[in-house]
């Protein structure tokens, strides 16, 4: 079973210091929730986010939904031969389980995902639909116990998605950034064995990961 992992994901709750900022407590009010249990989302966050760390990654929970959606409703995924982890920017890892039906509506998916960030997981009945815990993507690949690291990047190698598909074995982690623009921090290239770029122009995670995953199923289901 291969595993896809969307790394230094722009998913992460406000975080304590911004908290106290008027967009985010004009947003939180709005909402009925207190500011440490809300999305950091730059569309209503942009004025408190100015100038903090990594502030171009950060803030795009949108981004992760559209890539989450997008692996779970192909056939790979409901013929369970792909786990999905989802690695933020704040090192924490969510866990998503086998037949997990992700909303479609982002204001249901905000939703659930403020749940699992509070709660720590989400059940149906006794099935764990996704769990979230506190790691690193180092930890998290120590764990996966990948024979091969394969990452997509506009600094790696130029190959084709049908090429580097030919070069996926069953136990092959694919790496992909789930943030709307940077490059992925030296701990995460330091674990990746292939970067490879698909083009001469950066593509959103959810553009690569349904051709790649695409062009993967061809070799497994056809």
């Amino acid at each position: 079973m291969i595993s896809l992992v969307l790394a230094e994901s722009s998913l992460e709750l406000v975080p304590e210091e911004l908290q106290d900022h008027p967009s985010v407590l004009s947003h939180a009010r709005k909402l009925g929730k207190n500011p440490s249990e809300i999305l950091l989302d730059n569309s209503w966050h942009f004025a408190a986010m100015k100038g903090i760390d990594d502030e171009i990654k950060r803030g795009r929970p949108d981004l992760v939904h559209f890539s989450i959606l997008e692996a779970t409703t192909i056939p790979l995924y409901l013929h369970n031969k792909i786990k999905i982890y989802v690695h933020t920017i704040d090192d924490k890892v969510i866990y998503i389980g086998e037949n997990v039906h992700i909303p479609k509506s982002y204001h249901r998916f905000e939703g659930l995902i403020e749940k699992l960030f509070l709660e720590k997981v989400i059940l149906s009945n006794t099935a764990t639909l996704m769990e979230v815990k506190k790691k690193s993507f180092s930890e998290l690949i120590n764990e996966i116990k990948p024979s091969k690291i394969i990452g997509f990047s506009t600094k790696g190698q130029l190959k084709s998605f049908e090429k580097i598909s030919s070069e996926i074995s069953d136990d092959t982690c694919i790496v992909i950034g789930g943030f709307q623009k940077g490059h992925f921090s030296e701990s995460i290239k330091s674990k990746i064995n292939h970067l490879f770029s698909v083009g001469d122009i950066s593509y959103e995670a959810h553009v690569v990961i349904a051709r790649m995953l695409y062009e993967y199923e061809k070799t497994v289901f056809m």
